[in-house]
């Protein structure tokens, strides 16, 4: 299938001239692979190739040496429009985040019966909060700065903020950042085109700091705009540290291949964020992007979609791009990605093995098919397990994460004994030691049906604010509520101190041990509605 796809150039009008220079800075973070900058920036010069531009990114700059970096830059390039992007905030990592371990702190507060523990969580708790609130402020703080030292070379400087940590919090951010700072939700090319262009953005997904955003802006669908491949060309040349992610190896570089997804999982907030259309780029232009990494020395990919194969309409979509980079030769790549385990076909299984897919993420949140239903993640167990088995036949050998989030909804002890028995018929299908659960307990999130769950169930206040770390707070956006939650949280403190296996692994066992294993059947079953027993969710 052949794509005849053209971009535009804008042609020049009187505001192009105030917007000639243009800083995109990616704030610090975990290094990852800055694909969200860099397919702005790869934008911003199909469309205005005369626009000079620079990238820098302070995820990988010494954290002493942050604020030196950018007044440096600035002071060097003195840019008319400074694009920041801000990756995530982080509320609660799964297990261990970037200040210590958050799960951890919080259930020996919570739910420790020695006091030692519950003075080392609550010491290791205050530490998170303080690095928290540092994280937040430095962040502002560097924003702050950098309009401030752009504005001694051009009064007229404008500054974007945008990326996935402004997307869930834009709400509470705007109260934070400079008056008429551009707060960016979602993608932002078409925005940032409308601005450099002088048009109005009335009608774009963000607002201006200082002012109040339209209600549920969030919600609203992206315009969309036509993806082509990344011109990392370009890219090397307006970024000193490219090689940065390259030379070692050890990273993998992101590829997207579509944006959206359908689904409407309670506690996710991808499908808002993205959008609920899939809009898929076409093969030939991820084959061209991927083709220029591989010429890089990049082995390593990751298909940042927030789902590769959101639907069985896309199994097809898949099908294409993998056959694709089959028929490039490319013997020495390994992928990966979000893949959910019920859109796979025996002829994409056979495709995924021998393009070189690496990892295999199971993220069903539970074993139980009556959970996957309540949470509605539009998940057949049975169907996954099928699936499955299709791959080790196709002869996948590497390693499977499995998420489960225990005590989302309604978990009881016998959802529990299905979540294990379904765990062990997957040991049972890759092998032991090949499977690794991932236990994460839901952190709340903006936006989402569990937030809307929680608020409607006054476990929430309407006026709460999700960025809060307070006590208060985090013990209701940390979700394990009831007195089963009590047990979960003495289930991983134990976990945590087995050091002799894996934290998952154990948990496993522990929960085994105590509330023994149905039978398969009973996992995959949905009982009707009048027998099934709601939780109770007083915390």
């Amino acid at each position: 299938m052949k794509f005849k796809l053209h971009l535009k150039k804008i042609s020049s009008n009187s505001n192009r001239e105030t917007f000639s220079k243009v800083l995109i800075v990616r704030l610090p973070c975990n290094p990852i692979f800055p694909i969200g900058p860099i397919y702005l920036a790869d934008h911003i010069h199909k469309c205005f190739p005369d626009i000079e531009q620079k990238f820098i990114d302070l995820a990988i700059v010494p954290s002493n040496n942050i604020s030196k970096y950018l007044k440096r830059t600035i002071d060097q390039f003195r840019p008319h429009l400074i694009i920041f992007s801000w990756r995530d905030i982080q509320i609660y990592a799964p297990v261990d985040g970037r200040s210590g371990n958050p799960l951890q702190n919080s259930f020996e507060v919570f739910y420790s019966k020695n006091i030692f523990k519950k003075i080392r969580g609550a010491w290791g708790g205050l530490k998170l909060i303080t690095s928290h609130y540092e994280e937040i402020n430095r962040n502002t703080s560097l924003l702050k700065m950098g309009l401030k030292r752009a504005q001694k070379y051009n009064k007229s400087v404008k500054v974007i903020l945008g990326g996935g940590a402004v997307s869930v919090f834009y709400e509470q951010l705007g109260n934070l950042l400079p008056k008429g700072t551009v707060i960016s939700v979602g993608e932002g090319e078409n925005l940032i085109e409308k601005i450099i262009k002088g048009d109005s953005i009335a009608e774009e997904r963000c607002y201006l700091a200082g002012e109040k955003p339209r209600n549920k802006l969030i919600h609203e669908q992206p315009s969309g705009t036509i993806k082509t491949a990344c011109n990392y060309k370009y890219i090397q040349s307006i970024w000193g540290k490219f090689d940065w992610y390259i030379e070692g190896g050890d990273y993998y570089v992101g590829v997207q291949t579509k944006r959206g997804c359908p689904h409407n999982c309670c506690f996710c907030v991808y499908t808002v964020v993205e959008g609920k259309k899939v809009r898929v780029n076409p093969v030939n232009e991820v084959i061209k992007e991927m083709k220029q990494l591989y010429d890089m020395g990049v082995r390593g990919f990751w298909f940042t979609d927030a789902q590769f194969i959101p639907t069985k309409k896309n199994i097809e979509d898949a099908k294409l791009l993998l056959q694709s980079i089959k028929d490039q030769g490319w013997h020495d790549i390994k992928w990966a990605a979000y893949i959910r385990a019920d859109n796979i076909d025996s002829e994409l299984a056979q495709l995924m093995v021998d393009t070189g897919m690496s990892y295999f993420e199971i993220g069903i949140t539970s074993g139980s098919q009556e959970l996957v239903r309540k949470m509605r993640l539009a998940y057949n167990l049975e169907t996954v397990l099928e699936n499955c088995r299709m791959l080790v036949k196709s002869g996948f050998k590497n390693h499977v994460s499995v998420n489960y989030s225990f005590n989302v909804f309604d978990e009881t002890p016998s959802t529990i004994r299905q979540t294990i028995a379904y765990h062990r018929e997957l040991e049972n299908i890759f092998g032991k030691g090949l499977v690794d659960p991932a236990i994460f307990f839901i952190g709340l999130q903006p936006h989402t049906l569990l937030e809307k769950y929680a608020l409607e169930h006054k476990i929430l206040k309407p006026n709460y604010n999700p960025m809060s770390m307070m006590p208060w707070t985090a013990r209701k956006l940390l979700w394990n509520p009831g007195a089963l939650g009590r047990k979960l949280g003495e289930v991983c403190l134990e976990a945590f101190d087995n050091k002799e296996d894996e934290f998952g692994k154990t948990v496993i066992n522990i929960l085994e041990r105590d509330y023994g294993k149905s039978s398969l059947s009973e996992s995959l079953t949905v009982r009707p509605l009048a027998e099934r027993k709601l939780a109770k969710l007083k915390t």
